[in-house]
């Protein structure tokens, strides 16, 4: 590889060169941010202030493009940042007419973003809303949880929710649109033993839609568990057209997790084990499956054997 010679003046003039070429990319740079510039985003919008007798349902989508006005370091941060920005909307002049300009609140909405940067308009600037009688109806709140148990401690009774019930108002079409409400994730690590807390609902997504009440009591019953093994006897599923099937074994053993309040309660006959003489018919098979049917609430199976039983049938 041939390597090139430059004498005391030629690198010396090399140099120069070079830092030229750097200050002038610097200069151009610097002079690049602080130009300002006009750019688009797009926006979630979050209604506030919405007439309180009056049921709205949204014509357009949730989302709008922003356009605005900032310098380039603005716009540079903006590009890194991958946050979804969102914005208010002033619904109070619903009151009157059934659309909002954001012409009209563009003021409103620059308070919502630094002094660096200014809105100069938003896409669509009308917002056209559907109006209908409010209606209420009560759906069961539902205890979202993610618990992480200390060593055979598991939940071991149902989770109780109190009240069980909230209420929502709202236009019908939206309404009868929800089955049930959520709450906040309840989280606990290490758990042994019972939980009683006070949890907000879910953040209403809609601003036509009302909740009471906006918290819940929830109770979550912890004990301790262990394991248990039980014998069930199988039974055969849709058999009648043959004279008698005989299952080799004619039980399973079943491992299961239970607590130690009900360890005594759960017996065999709390269990259900089947097997399918279709699994035969149409497939073939040689051995058939082992199908639990039938469990106790809150008892874990661990373990079945064997998953699979032989059987002899007379036609």
């Amino acid at each position: 590889m041939p390597v090139l010679n430059l004498n005391k003046t030629q690198r010396r003039k090399l140099s120069i060169f070079a830092k030229c070429v750097i200050f002038s990319f610097l200069a151009w740079a610097l002079f690049a941010v602080s130009s300002d510039y006009v750019y688009t985003i797009k926006a979630g919008m979050q209604y506030v202030n919405a007439p309180d007798n009056r049921a709205f349902h949204p014509l357009q989508s949730d989302t709008v493009s922003i356009q605005l006005e900032a310098n380039g370091w603005q716009l540079l941060f903006s590009t890194i940042q991958s946050t979804t920005q969102s914005i208010q909307v002033d619904l109070s002049g619903l009151q009157r007419r059934n659309w909002v300009v954001f012409t009209n609140q563009l003021g409103f909405v620059n308070r919502q973003f630094p002094a660096n940067k200014r809105v100069i308009a938003v896409s669509p600037d009308t917002l056209y809303f559907d109006f209908s009688k409010q209606t209420e109806r009560k759906v069961p709140v539902t205890a979202l949880h993610n618990l992480q148990f200390r060593k055979q401690y598991d939940i071991i009774d149902e989770v109780r929710i109190s009240p069980e019930y909230v209420t929502i108002t709202g236009p019908l079409e939206d309404v009868v649109q929800i089955e049930r409400w959520d709450t906040d994730t309840v989280r606990a690590s290490n758990v042994n033993g019972s939980i009683h807390t006070v949890v907000q609902l879910k953040q209403n997504q809609r601003a036509n839609i009302n909740v009471y009440p906006t918290s819940v009591e929830v109770d979550i019953p912890v004990g301790e568990v262990t394991e248990k093994i039980l014998e069930v006897p199988l039974k055969v599923e849709n058999a009648k057209q043959f004279s008698s099937v005989k299952l080799l074994p004619g039980k399973v053993r079943l491992t299961v997790m239970v607590s130690l309040r009900d360890f005594m309660k759960v017996t065999s006959s709390s269990f259900e084990a089947v097997v399918n003489m279709d699994d035969w018919v149409a497939d073939g098979v040689t051995n058939l499956p082992v199908i639990i049917t039938q469990i106790p609430d809150f008892c874990k199976l661990v373990k079945v054997e064997p998953q699979n039983v032989d059987f002899f049938i007379r036609k």
